[in-house]
């Protein structure tokens, strides 16, 4: 069988590291009867992901700056290379930048997404409201309010429900609480008004400057309101958590129960720094619990390179919730329950020969584990020699390459099926791996060719010329 060596590879890592959380990729589309039942993160390559599944899709939005952008799929595995659905844009000046942190909301038959917006300075920054004309995520939507608006910095709000009451809940500047954010919660009248005073909540964090991000999940008996902590940009950016019993008044903040410790941080061990600003979803039959969060594969101070994963959380005996530890972006898991699989699958760099699923290298390349947890099963192959290539054969109908970027590589040229190539720069003035570098334009299912040729170019700011080949993704 022609996919025998990644198959034996992956049942291999597994054992060793523990990170097989179901079975091994799918075989090549045509040697195969049943869709693969597993994923690798990430899911999108931006941040603060709202992650959901309804009516048959996963619809994800994360952080674009400029615009609210929307992909879907039918199946989580699939997500990363689907294409962006931009569903909102907005002329008016005072709103029309840093656009950061939407979060969905279904009310009736209509879609509402809450976003922070600003004309420019981080000061500014309210937040908004948008409703859908229809029942479905993708809009299109309208301008529907500006919400919990007290006058001053606020970000990252979205509802929650409390005994079949809506509040809102986001953050704002501190008062003498130990760092200027802390969290505020406020009544809602419908889903784009708030109505009457907000209270604090105080928040523990683990470090003084951000308590950011609050995002209810729900229990048995208590409601968990967890949220971020720490400067973004940092390392130790991490998740803590507060509660609530079911039938207590949220508007007391003496009401709400603070919990020691983060409940999901960094995990050096596996590559995975400053996880946070997160969602929860369930899985398409409803039976699992699942948390989309941001992380980066650099522990170097960054807001640059965070990237949306997904995986299973559990529930403690005591009803709270587990989330465990971040996994390795390229940990195989196993798909949501009742996720109908895809056909995706991934070509490691030593995997090579001239066969199908194969990387056939020509010129000078060297390979080794220098990149270590930055890298897809700790090692790839690099090389900066002009006109050395890799060429992959697959079967599929898109294809994606995660590698290395970093302060000395270079300038890439990439192909398929023979056609024209495309310049890809993989300079970065910070090391990080498994960065998406290159989408395919969807292509005809079947088998087809790409190839990536080290042009021996680079940008001003780079010291040298390297290419890197990591993790191939087939969809």
């Amino acid at each position: 069988m022609r996919f025998a060596r990644p198959i034996l590879s992956v049942l291999l890592a597994a054992v060793l590291t523990g990170t097989l959380a179901g079975p091994a990729p799918a075989a090549e589309p045509s040697e195969v009867t049943a869709m693969s039942q597993t994923f690798r993160n990430p899911v999108n390559p931006s941040a603060d992901p709202s992650l959901m599944f309804h009516n048959g899709k996963y619809y994800v939005a994360t952080t674009r700056g400029d615009r609210i952008g929307i992909w879907s799929s039918p199946s989580l595995a699939t997500l990363l290379a689907q294409p962006e659905q931009v569903v909102w844009r907005d002329s008016n000046t005072s709103r029309n930048t840093q656009m950061w942190a939407p979060a969905f909301r279904h009310v009736g038959n209509r879609w509402y997404i809450y976003y922070t917006a600003s004309d420019g300075v981080d000061a500014n920054h309210r937040m908004y409201v948008l409703e859908s004309a229809g029942d479905d995520p993708l809009g299109p939507y309208s301008f529907k309010a500006k919400i919990a608006d007290f006058g001053e910095y606020a970000i990252d709000g979205e509802p929650i429900t409390v005994n079949g009451q809506q509040y809102f809940v986001w953050t704002g500047p501190g008062r003498g609480m130990g760092g200027p954010q802390q969290l505020y919660i406020v009544r809602m009248s419908n889903p784009w008004t708030a109505t009457g005073g907000r209270v604090a909540i105080p928040a523990d964090g683990g470090c003084h400057e951000v308590r950011e991000g609050p995002t209810p999940i729900y229990g048995q008996n208590r409601i968990f309101l967890t949220y971020s902590t720490c400067d973004t940009g940092k390392p130790d950016y991490q998740l803590w958590m507060k509660s609530l019993a079911n039938d207590a008044d949220p508007m007391v903040a003496a009401n709400w129960q603070q919990h020691p410790g983060p409940i999901f941080s960094r995990n050096d061990s596996t590559g995975v720094w400053g996880p946070g600003h997160h969602s929860f979803f369930k899985s398409p039959d409803g039976t699992e619990d699942w948390i989309a969060y941001h992380g980066k594969n650099t522990s170097t101070y960054t807001y640059d390179f965070r990237t949306s994963r997904a995986q299973k959380l559990t529930w403690n005996a005591d009803g709270t919730p587990n989330l465990g530890s971040p996994l390795a972006a390229g940990a195989t898991q196993a798909l949501p329950s009742g996720d109908p699989g895809s056909s995706n699958y991934w070509i490691n760099d030593f995997d090579a020969g001239t066969g199908m699923n194969q990387v056939e290298y020509a010129g000078n390349w060297s390979s080794g584990s220098g990149c270590g947890n930055q890298c897809f099963w700790s090692n790839d192959h690099w090389s900066n020699a002009v006109n050395a290539t890799a060429t992959i054969r697959f079967t599929g109908a898109k294809v994606a390459l995660l590698s290395v970027k970093d302060r000395g590589n270079g300038i890439a040229a990439i192909s398929i099926d023979g056609g024209p190539e495309q310049r890809v720069d993989y300079y970065s003035s910070i090391r990080v791996g498994e960065q998406l570098t290159y989408l395919s334009p969807t292509l005809a299912p079947g088998p087809h060719t790409i190839r990536i040729r080290v042009t021996g170019d680079k940008n001003a700011a780079s010291s040298n010329t390297v290419i890197s080949l990591d993790r191939i993704e087939v969809y």
